[in-house]
C-alpha cells in the first residue's frame, strides 16, 4: 500500500500537536489548524472544524495522563465545562457563516495574544474555596472558551490556563490538567455540531488525532518536570511564528 506524502505529514502534525497538548494543556489545535491548511490543503473553515475532531482523542489521552498524577481540579473543570459546552454550540454555528478571511484573522490575533501572555505567565499557589463570584466567573470564561473552541478548532487551554493561574490562583500543572478536562466535553459537542454542518474531514482528523495520543502521555510527563518559564518562552516563540504565517495567509483568503 502506498502512503501519500500528505498522510505522512498529517501524522507528523498530530505527533507534534499531541506532545504540545500534553506539555501545555492546550488541546493541540493551535498547531493542527495551520497544519491542516498548509499540509492538508484545506480552507480555513474546514481546517478549524477538522482540528476540533482531532483535538478530541489527544485531549482524552492528556486528561488520563494528568488525572493519574492528581493534576486535575475536578470542581473547577465541572463549572468551566458547563459554560464551555454551551459556548461550543454557539461557536460551531458561527463557523458555518463567518467569512474565511475574518476567521483566519481572528485566529491570528488569538495566537499573538496567547504568545504575549506566555512571556508573562504567572503561576498560582493554590485556589481558595469556590464561592458564587468564582462560579459565575468560571461559567463565563467557560462560555467564551467554548465559543472559541467551536469557532477556531482549539481546545481552549490558551484561554483557560492563564485564567486559572492568574485569577483562580491554581498551580500551573493543575491548571493544564483542568484545561484538558474541559476540552474533552467541549470538543465532543463541537465535533458533533461540525459533523452536522459538514465541516469535518474525518480521515484527516484520524491521521492527526490518533498519532497524537501516545505523544500526549509523553508531553504530560514532561510538563511535571520542566519549569514554567522554559516551557512558556519556548512555546511563545513557536506560536508567534505560526501567527505570522497564518496572518500572511489571511490576506490571500477569499471572503
Amino acid at each position: 500500500m502506498i502512503v501519500s506524502r500528505r498522510s505522512v505529514l498529517l501524522v507528523l502534525v498530530g505527533t507534534v500537536a499531541g506532545f504540545l497538548s500534553g506539555v501545555f494543556g492546550i488541546g493541540g489545535g493551535i498547531l493542527i489548524v495551520p497544519g491542516l491548511i498548509y499540509v492538508g490543503g484545506m480552507d480555513a473553515r474546514r481546517a478549524h472544524g477538522t482540528s476540533l475532531a482531532a483535538v478530541l482523542p489527544i485531549s482524552i489521552a492528556s486528561l488520563i495522563a494528568y488525572s493519574r498524577g492528581g493534576n486535575v481540579d475536578w470542581a473547577v473543570a465541572a463549572w468551566l465545562a458547563a459554560g464551555a459546552m454551551t459556548g461550543a454550540w454557539i461557536g460551531t454555528a458561527l463557523l458555518a457563516v463567518i467569512s474565511k478571511r475574518k476567521l483566519a484573522i481572528v485566529f491570528s490575533i488569538l495566537l499573538v495574544v496567547a504568545g504575549v501572555r506566555l512571556f508573562f505567565d504567572v503561576s498560582g499557589g493554590g485556589r481558595a474555596s469556590l464561592d458564587a463570584v468564582s462560579v459565575v466567573g468560571l461559567l463565563g470564561i467557560g462560555l467564551v472558551t467554548g465559543a472559541i473552541a467551536g469557532l477556531l478548532g482549539l481546545g481552549g487551554g490558551i484561554v483557560l490556563v492563564p485564567y486559572m493561574t492568574i485569577v483562580e490562583g491554581i498551580e500551573s500543572v493543575i491548571a493544564k490538567g483542568t484545561a484538558v478536562a474541559v476540552t474533552v466535553p467541549t470538543a465532543s459537542v463541537g465535533t458533533w455540531r461540525n459533523r452536522v454542518n459538514d465541516n469535518v474531514d474525518a480521515t484527516a482528523a484520524l491521521l492527526v488525532g490518533i498519532p497524537g495520543v501516545a505523544l500526549a502521555f509523553a508531553g504530560a510527563w514532561v510538563a511535571t518536570r520542566i519549569s514554567d518559564t522554559a516551557s512558556n518562552v519556548s512555546f511563545a516563540v513557536l506560536i508567534m511564528i505560526v501567527a505570522v504565517r497564518t496572518i500572511r495567509g489571511a490576506t490571500s483568503e477569499p471572503n
